[in-house]
């Protein structure tokens, strides 16, 4: 599970239209704040109030934003204070209605599956509207003078003031920036323009529509659900990029790595990151971190890093002189109410200008380790113990001071380790761009084997056990449950006692070393020069670059998946998210997809029948019903990523990605294989798909992969036997099964068979039930002799029925679908 922070919700998408935006100046006819402070600015923004002077009725006002319309028939409406000469928010009660079209399949289903409905197009009763442009100014031409002005500043003022505080740090970037340039070959930036709108529906109660441009999906609507086992989720219902956009391809206006939409790119980047940390068991950490930045569009001020809310800091400093910085000034509102305030924002003496080089340099201390007891800390803030951008690729150079008895493990190779008095200090660097860095602290057993000229160590804390709780309501043991995707399966045998790992590091090191070796020769040369498996406390297990964190809380678990899957999947990560990266949130999938079947690849080596159970786990799972009635399989397409997790479905997302996305592999795969299939070679083989996997490393090491990237990479190697309707195409699987929800029931009927003068034929009609009507489906067709079954073809299955006719040897007296189960089909 690289990279992925551990929320069951999609709030960092949300986040995206709310915090990270900048660049050219808002369209007003204020001069922009680009010099002194910026934090009387923010403070204002996030506290204005309404003004009473500005206070009318208001009737047949339209707003438009490309797809979204804003309807204000007939009301009072207040506009906030002016701040710093700007008009940033308004206040409305009355009659009004708002509409928004989702641009396609996906997005539609996604809008349904919370309202029911395929277009969002709801009457309100009152709406608050932040903007950074000059709405207020467009508005005029519809106001009358209102009455009972003071009843009605007095109901909302206070309401208002705190709503301020959502878009507060997005206005001050805007108010803050020069006209935005970009660099050399860079892609300029589209003008800025924000309108958010909190809106109070007749049927849909409270939600936002957010419209920014100065985000990757510029359209975003979304609501926070009521608390559900005691965890508030902000259900995404659309995200999508606004209509003059949405031909425009993948560039770094939309996306910027691996780090999803959080984080755009169109600021800077950071080519090397310099830490020093000094670590006081079992909670402290101070550092200080150097960064090495190139601004890639000029023109912000303000801009935006993360570091963990735990962690204070204490200077920033830009070419040797203290810069003026925001951190936790309390950043409430429902888009925060999961993910917290790991945000802070640099403010530049004067705008940044393109294509410049510089250092910045960050001062922090706090409390981010966690003990675990038996003599293991664990880095709570995991990716935020240093102050980043989000993840993408730099070189890192680490140096960490740390006390005796304690030792270290972290990413990048060790350089050095000396002893100072009564501590150790550590230096590791990367030895080649990685997208993140961390590290473990714990009183460690090592074990130590090889694969090849790899070093591999396993370390294990002495006093640690691993965790076993007592199995709640429908578990016991003896149940497969997946790490991934919760839910309960058949029954298995009883898997073997597990010991202390410190008994069993050596075991562990070997098992890895021999996962490597074999992983090595999949995917090619493993990355790295070493490789340092550690203990993580919680239920996940990651794998970052060289450094894997195994889970040592273990549910009542299989020894298949613990032993046989989840670290060949993390290993597996060294490759597909280490060395390759996804370009959104929309490919996160794919690489975690790509880590899972590899890992059962290995163990269809030598244990096929476990990887049947395990895949049938996984269809099992999909078909499971949510407490609301609803198959866990609706909850989206694999292309819908974190915001698969939702009030409705809580665990979307590891059981979309991992289980479905498992799937998807699995019938890629096996249609290759079968693709194969030759008289010289009547089973078919996996060379094809195979070659695909060491493509995808070596076509994108260091960079970032899309959905697109994926499907023409298949595409260039297709045999022509899966070229639907003439076309060496695989849109017909990406549109159905990527980006659907497909989970057909497969029927077969209407079977005649011609025994002429000629070869034998065979005529049926596939039938596909619960499915889109226009799925397509590759269904392998068998024939039955005897007690054997012979393979006769693939048929592409379209819409409901589909009629075919195949040759059959003449001693084949009936046909089967996908016996083997190749293809993901409901129970």
């Amino acid at each position: 599970m690289s990279f992925r922070p551990r929320t069951a919700t999609a709030l960092f998408i949300c986040a995206l239209s709310l915090l990270c935006s900048w660049g050219a100046a808002a369209q007003t006819e204020s001069i922009p704040l680009t010099s002194g402070p910026v934090l009387p600015l923010y403070r204002a923004l996030r506290s204005v109030g309404l003004n009473p002077q500005r206070v009318f009725t208001v009737r047949e006002a339209v707003i438009d934003r490309e797809d979204v319309h804003l309807w204000l028939t007939d009301g009072t409406i207040a506009f906030t204070q002016a701040v710093d000469g700007k008009v940033t928010g308004a206040y409305f009660e009355g009659v009004g209605e708002v509409l928004v079209r989702p641009p396609d399949r996906m997005e539609r289903a996604s809008l349904g599956l919370f309202t029911g409905a395929g277009v969002l197009e709801e009457k309100f009763h009152s709406a608050y509207l932040r903007f950074n442009d000059d709405t207020a100014k467009d508005l005029e031409q519809y106001l009358r003078p209102a009455e009972e002005v003071a009843d009605f500043v007095s109901r909302n003022d206070q309401k208002v003031r705190s709503l301020a505080q959502i878009d507060a740090l997005r206005l001050c970037i805007s108010f803050t920036s020069a006209p935005s340039t970009a660099a050399a070959g860079e892609t300029p930036p589209v003008p800025d323009r924000l309108l958010h709108v909190l809106v109070a529906g007749e049927h849909y109660g409270v939600f936002d529509v957010f419209f920014d441009t100065r985000s990757p999906e510029q359209v975003v609507v979304g609501k926070v659900s009521p608390q559900r086992d005691n965890i508030a989720y902000y259900d995404l219902w659309m995200s999508f990029p606004m209509r003059s956009l949405r031909k425009a391809p993948l560039s770094d206006t939309r996306f910027g790595g691996p780090g999803g939409p959080l984080w755009t790119p169109d600021v800077m980047s950071i080519s090397k990151y310099t830490i020093s940390a000094s670590l006081t068991p079992p909670h402290d950490l101070a550092g200080d971190a150097t960064l090495d930045v190139q601004v890639k569009q000029g023109g912000a001020r303000v801009v935006l890093f993360e570091l963990s809310r735990y962690l204070q800091l204490k200077k920033v400093e830009y070419e040797g002189k203290p810069l003026e910085f925001i951190q936790n000034e309390a950043i409430e509102g429902s888009e925060m109410s999961r993910r917290g305030n790991d945000t802070m924002a640099v403010v530049f003496p004067s705008p940044l200008q393109s294509g410049s080089r510089f250092q910045l340099r960050f001062s922090y201390a706090g409390s981010v380790l966690e003990d675990a007891g038996g003599g293991l800390l664990y880095v709570g803030a995991r990716g935020t113990w240093y102050p980043n951008r989000g993840l993408a690729m730099a070189n890192y150079d680490l140096t960490f001071r740390f006390p005796r008895p304690w030792s270290l493990i972290a990413t990048g190779k060790r350089v050095s380790l000396e002893r100072d008095g009564n501590d150790f200090v550590g230096h590791w660097i990367s030895e080649k761009p990685i997208p993140i860095a961390g590290f473990n602290l714990g009183e460690y057993v090592r074990s130590s084997a090889k694969a090849g000229e790899i070093a591999v160590d396993a370390f294990a804390a002495r006093g640690t056990e691993y965790r076993r709780p007592t199995p709640t309501t429908g578990e016991r043991a003896g149940q497969l449950q997946s790490p991934h995707a919760p839910g309960t399966l058949e029954p298995v045998p009883d898997p073997p006692p597990l010991p202390n790992p410190a008994s069993t590091g050596e075991l562990l090191a070997n098992h890895a070393a021999e996962t490597l070796t074999d992983l090595s020769q999949m995917l090619g040369p493993y990355p790295f020069s070493s490789l340092a498996l550690t203990e993580n406390p919680n239920a996940t297990s990651q794998g970052w670059p060289g450094l894997i964190f195994l889970s040592i809380k273990i549910t009542p678990v299989d020894r298949i998946i613990y032993s046989e899957v989840m670290m060949p999947h993390e290993l597996t990560h060294q490759w597909y998210g280490d060395e390759v990266s996804w370009a959104s949130y929309h490919e996160q999938w794919l690489l975690e997809a790509l880590a899972n079947y590899c890992s059962l690849l290995l163990l269809e080596r030598n244990r096929p029948a476990d990887v049947q159970f395990l895949l049938e786990g996984y269809r099992q799972i999909l078909n499971k019903e949510s407490k609301d009635g609803r198959r866990q399989v609706v909850a989206g397409p694999v292309t819908l990523g974190a915001r698969l997790s939702s009030s409705m479905f809580p665990d979307g997302y590891e059981i979309i990605a991992y289980g479905r996305g498992t799937w998807l592999m699995h019938m890629l795969r096996e249609m290759l294989r079968d693709a194969s299939r030759t008289a010289e070679n009547p089973s078919g083989d996996d060379k094809i798909f195979l070659a695909l996997l060491r493509t995808i490393v070596d076509r994108y090491q260091g960079k970032e992969i899309t959905n697109a990237d994926f499907e023409k990479a298949i595409e260039e190697v297709l045999p022509q036997s899966l070229w639907f309707e003439n076309h060496k195409s695989l849109d017909w699987f990406f549109d159905g099964w990527v980006n659907g929800t497909a989970f057909p029931q497969l029927e077969l009927s209407g079977v005649k068979f011609s025994r002429g003068a000629g070869a034998a034929t065979v005529t049926a009609t596939i039938r596909q039930n619960s499915a889109p009507p226009d799925l397509v489906t590759n269904v392998p067709v068998y024939g039955v002799a005897g007690e054997h079954q012979v393979y006769l073809g693939r048929v592409f299955a379209e819409g409901d029925e589909t009629r075919f006719t195949l040759p059959v040897p003449a001693d084949v007296k009936r046909l089967v679908l996908d016996p083997y189960q190749t293809v993901l089909t409901a129970p």
